[in-house]
């Protein structure tokens, strides 16, 4: 499922219009990204968390042609499934 999938579900099983489905999933999304920016722990019960694991500047090899390269240092997303997803998954 992509955004606008999630959208047009959103739209037709709560009786809204795609405008209003479409302010709904990116108020998340945006909240979703500010708190993460902000450096806090995002967490939905029932679905799992999110986080920013930061990462150090490192030295890294080209595998074609084994040249020395800096990595800088970065922040990524990192998501952890729940106890509840994983359970419904796998029953």
């Amino acid at each position: 499922m992509n955004k606008r999938e999630l959208i047009r579900t959103l739209a037709e099983e709560n009786s809204l219009s795609a405008d209003e489905a479409a302010m709904v999933v990116n108020a998340l999304f945006d909240g979703i990204r500010q708190a993460l920016l902000a450096g806090r722990r995002v967490e939905i019960r029932g679905l799992g968390s999110f986080k920013i694991k930061e990462y150090k500047a490192y030295s890294g090899r080209n595998p074609k042609t084994g040249e020395v390269v800096a990595v800088a240092p970065k922040r990524l997303p990192f998501f952890r499934a729940g106890k509840d997803l994983k359970e419904f998954l796998n029953s």
